[in-house]
């Protein structure tokens, strides 16, 4: 995934309700944002940061920055929650992710059950229908990336939702995509949401494949790297 323009630099002040962040520009001004995130964003707010923002070319937009990117422990990390379904959709369609290769067709967020929409659905002949639900991670804690970062019942939603899937005879996949190149493995934040953590262990007990990948950084865009291994606990 490729920036649409280049990014422009600022330092952050603070993000405050949740949606909104204010920061330093080059200039001095200081300039209310756009976060396109709804999570604790734990180690990624600090003030004083260096981020990178990007200008929307709508002018009916009510704020025109969006933050997308921040220097965190040294390295960029992504803060924009909406990328990573772009980003998976690419890696997919480019092979790039061997254990969802070889599908004919892709489609995104296409509803399905009662009240569902799955990020990515993957299609072929004479192989089950693929249901990939896409998550950014974020999180950091003793080098491993953890999700999620904030209490979620949406995400465990989305697990069952996963795991029924799975018993109507189709494939089922939690994707996990780390937006940041600091990680070595990933666990789940039982910590922070332990009803999230077990149920990740039961789909996956139950079929539903669970598959984490970090992500390559830069200020120009945003491309998958590499697997890492998962430690779900017990």
């Amino acid at each position: 995934m490729k920036f649409d323009r280049p990014l422009t630099k600022a330092r952050l002040i603070k993000r405050y309700k949740r949606f909104l962040a204010d920061v330093e520009m080059a200039d001095g001004s200081v300039v209310t944002v756009h976060v396109a995130n709804p999570g604790a964003m734990t180690g990624l707010a600090e003030p004083g940061s260096d981020v990178w923002l990007s200008r929307s070319s709508n002018p009916k937009r009510k704020l025109a920055w969006s933050w997308e990117l921040i220097e965190a422990e040294g390295g960029l990390a992504c803060v924009n929650t909406g990328h990573p379904n772009e980003i998976a959709f690419e890696a997919i369609s480019a092979g790039a992710i061997p254990e969802l290769a070889g599908y004919d067709e892709i489609r995104r967020e296409v509803k399905y059950g009662t009240n569902s929409r799955i990020d990515l659905l993957l299609a072929g002949p004479d192989r089950p229908t693929c249901y990939v639900e896409v998550k950014a991670v974020t999180l950091k804690q003793d080098g491993a990336a953890c999700f999620p970062d904030s209490v979620t019942a949406r995400g465990t939603k989305h697990l069952g939702d996963l795991t029924e899937r799975v018993g109507l005879g189709d494939r089922a996949v939690m994707l996990y995509l780390v937006q940041r190149g600091d990680c070595s493995l990933f666990r789940p934040a039982g910590w922070i949401d332990p009803v999230y953590a077990a149920a990740l262990r039961r789909a996956k007990a139950e079929g539903v494949e669970t598959l984490c990948y970090a992500c390559r950084l830069s200020l120009n865009g945003i491309e998958i790297d590499r697997a890492l291994p998962l430690e779900l606990g017990n």
